[in-house]
């Protein structure tokens, strides 16, 4: 059958339906989303369809279409904490200023902010959230280095939950006359939570990667549109 563009002839819409009709459903590519859009999927059994339901929750869309650009200010936010730590040994072990007066690039501006343990407390909540929510949109091996992640940073939350507790309350743990954790009585508080965000960061990014750049058997599982051969890497 021909279709041309004359009057009582299908056009190309109608071409394409009638080719979608007549392959079997399992033969038909998430390719077909590069150049017809994802309503061209609406009938394609693939997590990726799942992306076109205007019905999805919020949890949904930020796991599936909006996973990108979700993982992008997520990351931005992290790498800015943790250029401040960096800052902050800079200025300690480089040049050589007293612990209490190193703040990082924010607390020079503003030092009672930094040394305030609500701020702390906030953000190392804020992460844990943020890898929480942002979890489901990782599957396979991005999944587990995501996960690796997220236990180390619930650890983080917890000893910046005793931090914040003992300011709130002014009782302090191990006999200090300031907030302590568990593990800075071992190791120093500035490298001890570069140390923090370090470990969190590092899987997080491997994580990243097999997330955009999945293995071969992972890479139909994903949801979202995150992977390279769904952006045209």
């Amino acid at each position: 059958m021909q279709y041309g563009v004359r009057s009582g002839q299908p056009g190309i819409a109608a071409a394409y339906t009638n080719y979608q009709q007549s392959i079997p459903i399992n033969a038909k590519s998430p390719l077909s989303v590069r150049f017809f859009g994802e309503s061209a999927m609406s009938t394609i059994d693939s997590p990726l369809a799942l992306t076109a339901s205007k019905k999805s929750s919020l949890y949904e869309r930020i796991n599936t279409r909006w996973h990108r650009a979700a993982l992008f200010w997520f990351m931005a936010v992290v790498l800015a904490h943790w250029a401040e730590h960096i800052a902050q040994a800079w200025q300690v072990w480089v040049m050589g200023w007293p612990r209490h007066h190193a703040g990082g690039a924010l607390g020079y501006f503003f030092p009672w902010l930094v040394h305030s343990e609500v701020l702390h407390y906030v953000y190392a909540l804020l992460m844990l959230i943020g890898l929480i929510v942002l979890r489901k949109g990782f599957t396979g091996t991005a999944r587990t280095w995501w996960d690796i992640s997220l236990a180390i940073q619930i650890w983080h939350h917890f000893e910046h939950a005793l931090l914040l507790g003992q300011a709130t309350t002014q009782k302090y743990l191990f006999g200090a006359t300031v907030p302590t954790s568990i593990i800075q009585t071992i190791v120093p508080r500035i490298e001890l939570h570069l140390f923090y965000n370090t470990i969190v960061f590092i899987p997080m990014v491997v994580g990243m990667y097999y997330h955009v750049f999945p293995r071969q058997r992972e890479i139909e599982l994903s949801a979202c549109t995150c992977a390279r051969h769904r952006i045209g890497i």
